[in-house]
């Protein structure tokens, strides 16, 4: 695949940029690099590598769910502008 000029000017409508003709012309410089390096990676023989899933072997360690520093009912009230006995009051919103 080859970019061009028509490509980069469909590119900046899709991302709805505005690019100089300089910017341009560096644009589909950087991205045929790109381009070339991943045809020179596509190169490669992997077919002795082993996929990698995780990058370590470090096994996710979880903790018990525990209540802590609850708060009472009427603490967490205690400093609303809007309640009723038992629940905050908002505003209803649409």
């Amino acid at each position: 695949m080859q970019v061009d000029r028509s490509l980069i000017l469909k590119l900046e409508t899709l991302a709805r940029l505005e690019l100089s003709e300089d910017e341009r012309s560096q644009l589909t410089g950087d991205l045929n690099k790109i381009l070339a390096m991943v045809e020179k990676l596509e190169q490669l023989d992997t077919s002795n590598v082993e996929p990698l899933v995780y990058i370590n072997d470090v096994e996710n360690t979880l903790r018990e769910d525990e209540i802590k520093y609850q708060v009472s009912q009427e603490a967490a009230l205690a400093n609303a502008p809007d309640k009723d006995e038992r629940y905050f009051k908002v505003p209803k919103v649409m």
